[in-house]
């Protein structure tokens, strides 16, 4: 079973400006309130295609775990992926086109997939969702004054399956073996679908700090401008921005 979560929303700023406020959202506290939660943040891989002209980047953030820790440590590392219960990976992905004016983002979990898989998809366009993709924009996406996303969350629990069985038979720890029969008992769908559910009905608060933080970042840019924004990043923080070269 997967349960997704899908909403709309609109920001009254450039395409450009979205999109640097994208990649920057994570940078710091100081830019972001709303970016406490996340520890650190590192780019893989990032390049553009020369036939396209997109750019296309994978990162890794490694933010603090909303998993609860009771749930954590009754369950064993097989299943975790042994990963404390303080932090978690997440990995993002994203392809962006300046040109036609949008932007496709894909975050996951790398840690406790056994028990919670959240995949989040955004869809960054100059075109309103309910508008044609195919539909030429009116204004180019330098100049458009609005930039619209629409959102996707998908909620997968293994918890139950064969394989979270046999890490938990298998465990020496009383306490998992006690949860493994817990999880038998209840039923691993109805497990499954609780622990979806509730992922899933914390999505609305989520999306609403995550809009306040982007909407944050946006309105720096806005009133300071992309320079002056940048400079002081590299004051406070170091020159993590210049390209060797």
């Amino acid at each position: 079973m997967v349960l997704t979560h899908t909403t709309n929303h609109s920001y009254a700023h450039p395409f450009p400006t979205v999109t640097l406020a994208f990649f920057l959202r994570y940078y710091s506290p100081q830019l972001n309130p709303f970016s406490s939660h996340v520890l650190s943040t590192d780019t893989i891989s990032s390049h553009v295609d020369p036939a396209t002209g997109r750019l296309h980047t994978t990162r890794i953030h490694l933010k603090k775990s909303r998993m609860p820790s009771a749930v954590i440590k009754l369950l064993p590392t097989s299943v975790t992926g042994g990963a404390g219960d303080k932090s978690t990976y997440v990995v993002e992905t994203s392809t962006v086109d300046i040109r036609e004016g949008w932007m496709k983002t894909e975050s996951r979990n790398l840690n406790f997939t056994g028990v919670l898989s959240v995949t989040e998809q955004q869809h960054y366009s100059v075109t309103p969702p309910d508008q044609s993709p195919d539909t030429k924009p009116s204004l180019s996406p330098a100049t458009s004054s609005n930039t619209y996303v629409s959102t996707t969350f998908s909620y997968r629990s293994s918890l139950g399956n064969r394989k979270v069985d046999k890490a938990v038979a298998t465990s020496d720890d009383p306490n998992r073996s006690r949860f493994g029969g817990w999880i038998s008992g209840w039923g691993a769908k109805r497990i499954q679908s609780s622990i979806e559910s509730i992922a899933s009905n914390k999505t609305d608060d989520q999306m609403v700090k995550s809009r306040d933080g982007m909407g944050m970042v946006l309105e720096r840019l806005r009133s300071n401008g992309v320079v002056a924004v940048l400079r002081e990043l590299r004051r406070r923080e170091g020159n993590v921005f210049e390209q060797s070269g």
